[in-house]
């Protein structure tokens, strides 16, 4: 193709293809895509009028994953997107070592052929994660370009979510902000960690009620890194109770994995603009615990 724009090639192709600039950047770390012959290696390239681009996207792979029959709710569903409430202990999409009784694997049994492809084989549909034991709603797109929009919303914080957490110890302020950037743990490349050249990372929360060694509490995020809710709590003091890696590795109440829960989301749909706001309960393991304290 022959360039009639000047600025950066990976949000010019994003555009012009209607991929994600992280597929993107991962074609040209490839060295799938040219400039006037030559194989680039940097996403911020600066492009201008009359540049030759050249863009090589290898062929699909197969697609291996088996489609299950696993139950999960449906929030909402149109043509061009659907809202689910993920349960606690399901994993999102398959990885080594785990390829079945994933969302995903739910995913293609329920809407096969009706999934976006943009994220590829492994992840098809799936904008943004939560965490296996963390519960709650998710975005997943059936058409590219409004996954393309949707993940270009969520770079650029239009996308609300409100989450609910469980944390051991008091929080003594009623509402704060935790600004602490995140990148992996020097020490444990596993698990995340403040640290000081780590990606911006910032968490809004609000306490909802305190009991005698635990605060019932509401977070926003600004920016959505791995584990950042889980991470922020435990670098102020106050980790999720049942989160073994980030907080105590055994806790009162036989929870297995954090209490979290992912309670609403709010953002305009992709196509019609329209504001969408969705809220699911809080499931019956975070309320039993929340019986247990608060009949203390």
């Amino acid at each position: 193709m022959v360039n009639q724009y000047e600025g950066r090639i990976d949000i010019y192709l994003s555009e012009k293809l209607e991929k994600t600039r992280s597929n993107i950047q991962k074609l040209i770390e490839d060295g799938n895509i040219k400039v006037n012959e030559k194989t680039i290696i940097k996403s911020s390239l600066k492009i201008k009028d009359g540049d030759i681009i050249e863009v090589l996207i290898p062929e699909p792979k197969k697609l291996d994953i088996v489609a299950q029959n696993i139950p999960f709710d449906v929030i909402f569903e149109d043509e061009h997107l659907i809202v689910i409430n993920k349960p606690k202990g399901m994993v999102v999409h398959p990885a080594a070592g785990n390829y079945e009784n994933t969302l995903v694997n739910a995913l293609l049994y329920k809407f096969e052929g009706k999934l976006s492809d943009i994220n590829g084989v492994i992840r098809p549909g799936i904008v943004h994660r939560i965490d296996k034991d963390t519960s709650g709603l998710l975005i997943v797109a059936k058409t590219n370009i409004a996954h393309l929009r949707l993940s270009e919303d969520l770079k650029e914080h239009k996308i609300k979510r409100t989450y609910f957490a469980i944390t051991d110890g008091i929080i003594k302020e009623d509402r704060g902000t935790i600004n602490a950037p995140i990148g992996r743990n020097p020490k444990n490349k596993l698990k995340m960690a403040v640290v000081p050249n780590g990606k911006e990372a910032i968490t809004f929360y609000e306490v909802l009620e305190r009991f005698q060694n635990n605060t019932f509490v509401k977070l926003n995020l600004k920016t959505g890194r791995t584990h950042q809710i889980r991470v922020h709590l435990s670098y102020i003091g106050y980790p999720i109770v049942g989160d073994t890696v980030y907080g105590k590795k055994n806790n009162q109440f036989n929870i297995e994995g954090q209490i979290l829960h992912a309670g609403e989301i709010e953002f305009y749909h992709p196509i019609t603009n329209e504001l969408m706001q969705f809220q699911c309960e809080i499931p019956n393991y975070f309320n039993e615990v929340l019986k247990i304290l608060r009949d203390k």
